[in-house]
């Protein structure tokens, strides 16, 4: 079974960053980890890594701000959801037509 959540230490361990580039990224609303209460630290998903992983990667090799990084991960969400839009439209038609052919 694959790992669910990774804890702060871990985060910061497996992609070499500081924790205030958590902080700015979790307050930027990029990043959306969960509290624990016991103990008491985050928890990150795999979802919040991919997007670590873009955020450290345009801020350190682009250069991109923060305020950047989000609107780029934001039209890239939005991209993949009508790309998922235009195959369910395109799986719809081809549906059609082979209704017609038969």
């Amino acid at each position: 079974m694959a790992k669910e959540y990774w804890t702060t230490t871990e985060v910061i361990e497996i992609f070499q960053v500081e924790t205030r580039f958590l902080d700015d990224l979790e307050e930027e609303e990029i990043l959306h980890p969960e509290g624990l209460e016991d103990p008491p630290e985050k928890r990150f998903s795999e979802v919040d890594l991919e997007r670590l992983r873009l955020a450290k990667l345009l801020v350190e090799e682009m250069g991109v701000n923060l305020a950047g990084v989000e609107i780029i991960l934001r039209m890239r969400r939005d991209m993949f959801a009508m790309r998922a839009q235009f195959d369910a439209i395109l799986e719809d038609v081809a549906e059609n037509v082979r209704r017609i052919v038969r």
